[in-house]
């Protein structure tokens, strides 16, 4: 039975470390994909697009009439009374005051005083619990055209936060490929560390052996073994340097950094070199129509032409149709009796701005000021665009020609290492030769390989200044 658990415990062990060792394969495009879906920049610049969207549907509610309803209550220790205390008790006491006046009315005083009270509680108010409602409804009809710059400027912006999200997108894009091709690299460098440290090693074994037989030095042997460890150490760096990239890689992806994943061009040779053609290094023309910055700063300049016009809005009259009911309990329309009433009205507000001291010119001056910062500020972009394309037109060039001459370099290495090689094995060529061929040679490889991603990256930096990186 405990011989059973064992099995059993240790078989979950190995599945368990099975499923933690699963590799995750990883292309350019997948790794682009993941990116995108994780980058928080981008939900972010995705958030200011949506707002942006919702405030463009609040202008257009300018255009339409509004609707507000207001009610109250109140509640009064005292009444509201249409006579004063004085004026009530002289009708009260009508009948005796016109009695004393004329004695021939003096049988009636009592009728009178009656007549006199029932009028005073006629006028009496029971007002001492009060409420009212109000609904108003007001249409804009003319605003001196703030409403319609308002809408335009909020369009402008939602665009805005659209090329914003494209540069986002672009920039995660470059950040992605940097590291992606990064990996590349080190991992191809590794290779070489390896092949080189089995050459230096195999150098080693082969110089011992020519010490025992006397035709080499203890010399030739204590620099032989240099160059080994120095191969070791620049394969630690290496495999350090690879793990630190793949980690980032895997933040950057959205995956758990200790992720393993293989990538789909790190085990190839040769790496896919991109073609380049008239259409691919086309004129600054290309940049300017399609650069996420350019299309956004142009959109700027438009918003501020609209805050001109919103400046000059305020020199003009405005025009408001209202409407509305207005009901009370109790009704002040009828003698404050208790019942709930009310009344509708129309009308018209013009309101015409006459005395500002100087405000609005101010407002319209400043509102230039702005438009002509924010051409100046397009303009200046619009020259670092066009250096930028070429810049970076020149670095696909030299990549270019840097590439051709490595894979020269890198055969003529080779050939050299071949015959220094055979010299060695012939007596011809001294250790410290063979070192140098072979020091040659990974030197040779390794800028072969750094040539290829070079061209990579310049493609990639070529194709985001002209807007086209995909």
């Amino acid at each position: 039975m405990k011989k059973t658990t064992i099995v059993f415990f240790s078989l979950l062990l190995a599945g368990s470390i099975s499923a933690q060792e699963t590799t995750t394969h990883l292309s350019l495009d997948s790794c682009r994909t993941l990116a995108i879906c994780n980058n928080k920049e981008l939900r972010m610049a995705d958030m200011k697009q949506r707002a942006a969207w919702y405030e463009r549907k609040a202008a257009f509610t300018k255009y339409l009439p509004r609707v507000s309803a207001t009610g109250a209550y109140l509640h009064t220790d005292k009444e509201i009374s249409l006579l004063s205390d004085e004026q009530k008790s002289t009708l009260g006491n009508l009948g005796t005051t016109v009695g004393s006046l004329i004695p021939a009315l003096e049988s009636m005083t009592s009728t009178l005083n009656g007549v006199g009270s029932g009028l005073a509680e006629a006028l009496h108010t029971d007002t001492r619990n009060m409420g009212a409602v109000a609904v108003m409804l007001t249409q804009p009809v003319y605003m001196g055209g703030k409403i319609v710059a308002y809408n335009r400027i909020t369009r402008y912006a939602e665009q805005i936060a659209a090329r914003q999200h494209d540069l986002a997108l672009q920039e995660v894009i470059i950040e992605v490929d940097e590291v992606y091709w990064q990996i590349v690299s080190l991992q191809n460098k590794k290779r070489l560390a390896e092949s080189f440290l089995k050459l230096v090693q195999k150098l080693d074994n082969d110089v011992q052996q020519m010490i025992t037989e006397g035709v080499a030095t203890k010399a030739d042997g204590l620099s032989v073994k240099v160059k080994v460890n120095e191969a070791k150490v620049a394969l630690i760096q290496v495999d350090n340097g690879l793990s630190l990239s793949r980690m980032l890689l895997c933040q950057l992806c959205g995956l758990e950094m200790d992720t393993p994943i293989t990538l789909a061009d790190e085990n190839t040779d040769t790496i896919t070199i991109p073609m380049f053609s008239a259409t691919t290094m086309a004129d600054v023309q290309t940049a300017f129509a399609h650069r996420p910055e350019l299309h956004a700063l142009s959109l700027s300049t438009d918003i501020y032409k609209e805050k001109v016009r919103l400046a000059r809005a305020e020199f003009m009259p405005t025009v408001v149709l209202t409407g509305g009911w207005l009901g009370s309990n109790p009704s002040v329309f009828n003698s404050f009796e208790r019942q709930f009433k009310g009344m509708w009205n129309v009308g018209v507000m013009v309101n015409i701005p006459i005395v500002t001291w100087g405000e609005r010119c101010y407002k319209v001056k400043a509102a230039r000021a702005e438009e002509r910062l924010a051409l100046y500020r397009l303009e200046e972009t619009r020259e670092k665009v066009e250096l930028q394309v070429s810049q970076s037109r020149q670095k696909v060039e030299e990549a270019c020609e840097r590439l051709h001459t490595a894979t020269r370099s890198r055969e003529e290495a080779d050939e050299n290492l071949r015959y220094a090689t055979l010299g060695l094995q012939e007596g011809v060529i001294p250790v410290s030769n063979v070192l140098e061929a072979q020091t040659a040679w990974l030197s040779a490889h390794s800028e072969y390989v750094s040539a290829q991603i070079d061209l990579r990256l310049a493609d990639l930096y070529l194709h985001k200044s002209l807007g086209i990186l995909k």
